[in-house]
């Protein structure tokens, strides 16, 4: 039955927490450790003799090839390959990057094994699954995007600069990098984010980000 169930890799550094993933992902019905690794170098040079993951459960802070860089990897090599970021971290630019290289969820590494087993499930069923304790700003604000007919504003009301900011804002600059970017001071970039926030009926630099993913402005 071994080919029915979901392939799981785990890269994490941490050797123990890993083989405690690995030790109730094998507990979980319909799922099997393919392979462990310490960082993204390690896995690829697995991955040359092993059979192609379903899923892989990705740490963020690695050494040699970080999980940023290791999800870029698959997603230009293996792009059926679902990658669940496990990381400790729930801060905003975090999560934005993560998914901007191709992850299909985020979740925190201090989650009860019940929700664990269900962004398993949810990441192979429906092909996303956000954590409620990392991102419930973000799914206020997608619903809010879905559910208010006000709120999906046609692009046509946004001007070139805040196009231009909006698709800055998706990457993991921060708001001063931003501003040297635009060559514009950090008090006009304040200006901009806080107009974006009212035009879009967002509060959070995720909700920006949700916005321009909703509407092509770019692509995850």
């Amino acid at each position: 039955m071994q080919e029915n169930k979901t392939r799981v890799a785990l890269i994490d550094d941490h050797v123990l927490l890993r083989n405690g993933l690995a030790s109730m992902v094998k507990n979980f019905d319909g799922y099997s450790v393919l392979l462990e690794a310490n960082n993204g170098r390690h896995f690829i040079d697995q991955l040359k003799n092993s059979t192609v993951p379903d899923l892989v459960l990705m740490d963020i802070n690695m050494p040699d090839m970080d999980g940023f860089e290791t999800t870029i990897w698959l997603k230009q090599h293996h792009p059926d390959v679902r990658v669940l970021a496990l990381s400790m971290y729930d801060n905003e630019q975090s999560i934005i990057r993560m998914l901007k290289n191709g992850a299909r969820g985020y979740i925190l590494k201090e989650t009860e094994p019940k929700e664990f087993k269900c962004a398993l499930d949810s990441v192979i069923s429906k092909g996303y699954y956000y954590s409620e304790m990392v991102t419930g700003k973000m799914i206020h604000a997608l619903n809010n995007l879905e559910d208010d007919n006000h709120s999906i504003k046609p692009l046509i009301s946004l001007n070139d600069r805040e196009i231009e900011f909006l698709k800055l804002a998706c990457t993991e600059l921060t708001y001063r990098e931003i501003a040297d970017k635009m060559h514009l001071s950090p008090r006009t970039i304040d200006g901009y984010r806080d107009a974006l926030f009212d035009k879009l009926s967002a509060k959070t630099r995720v909700g920006l980000v949700l916005y321009a993913i909703k509407n092509g402005i770019v692509q995850i």
